[in-house]
């Protein structure tokens, strides 16, 4: 063998030879890297790198908005961070920044991390990624749930909207923190569900907040109401996968991996 064919031999991933994915996500939480584990097809790796969260607090509108401001600080450190690893795609494991500004807004975000990724690594972010989902099923009236406070749920209203559908409702659970999120008891979730969100005219319920993971629980009421419900952490997932051309069909974990 040429001893050139030897070393780009050597040099060929035998860990992820799929898709090596690099999540960024924040340092409070705990439901991405929970729902990416329950969710890895043969030859895929997730890779997780945190950026820090100096300000949690997230108990009215005027501390979510300094929550947004000081982890739009620490970022591009983490994205940095993960390049060292050499992946093969870039996942953000957060959402609430990814909705402000709407549909331009989402531009300006996904732009602003591209720089630092290079041309060949693509990047999904949590609202695109909603979007695409929602195209897969030819939704337009959507309802949405969030851990947040009424100030991120109206940006989460301004990116579907602005992304065509017609948005029924928003409920916002108004976490304190961005670590409670996590804690949730899922009777909650279910309750908002059934009672605030679902409804006869609605194509779809999605929800944001990627510390709310709601993959165990989605799936069964998706058979009870016979509609899609799309947890974000699933939906950019899905979209990650498919963006590298990992078409694995995945059962249990609700209809957007099991159809598209």
């Amino acid at each position: 063998m040429n001893p050139q064919n030897k070393i780009l031999k050597a040099q060929q991933p035998w860990i992820g030879p799929r898709g090596r994915i690099g999540v960024v996500l924040p340092s409070t939480n705990i439901g991405v890297e929970y729902d990416c584990q329950r969710i890895i097809p043969p030859g895929v790796t997730w890779h997780f790198a945190r950026f820090f969260v100096a300000q949690p607090d997230l108990s009215s509108d005027d501390m979510f908005l300094a929550f947004i401001e000081e982890i739009r600080k620490t970022i591009p450190d983490a994205v940095r961070d993960i390049m060292t690893c050499e992946p093969s795609y870039i996942m953000m494991g957060m959402s609430a920044e990814t909705f402000w500004g709407g549909l331009e807004g989402n531009a300006e975000f996904e732009a602003r991390l591209r720089e630092g990724l290079g041309p060949h690594i693509g990047l999904t972010s949590g609202a695109a990624a909603l979007k695409a989902s929602l195209d897969a099923f030819g939704a337009r009236r959507v309802a949405a749930l969030t851990p947040y406070q009424s100030v991120g749920d109206d940006q989460v209203r301004r990116f579907l909207e602005e992304s065509g559908y017609e948005v029924t409702n928003v409920v916002g659970l108004k976490c304190d923190t961005a670590t409670s999120i996590a804690h949730t008891p899922p009777r909650e979730v279910i309750d908002v569900i059934l009672n605030q969100l679902d409804g006869d005219g609605v194509d779809a319920i999605v929800q944001a907040g990627t510390n709310l993971s709601t993959q165990d629980i989605f799936p069964a009421l998706e058979m009870q109401l016979g509609k899609p419900l799309i947890p974000i952490n699933v939906a950019t997932i899905w979209h990650a996968l498919r963006a590298q051309g990992i078409v694995d069909r995945i059962y249990g974990r609700g209809l957007l991996l099991e159809r598209f």
